[in-house]
């Protein structure tokens, strides 16, 4: 089984600025605090769909 893929959005700018592989199997959505180039700073990222 393949895995899809997904975007992490910056939740204070929202531009997207990571992909994922994930599993389907999964039930919540991922948020990491990752650097995001736009803002200049570290924020928490969401997974969208």
């Amino acid at each position: 089984m393949a895995q899809k893929k997904v975007a992490l959005a910056c939740s204070e700018c929202g531009s997207r600025n990571y992909t994922i592989a994930y599993s389907p199997n999964r039930t919540h959505r991922l948020e990491v605090k990752k650097f995001c180039k736009y803002c200049g700073k570290y924020t928490l990222h969401q997974e969208t769909r």
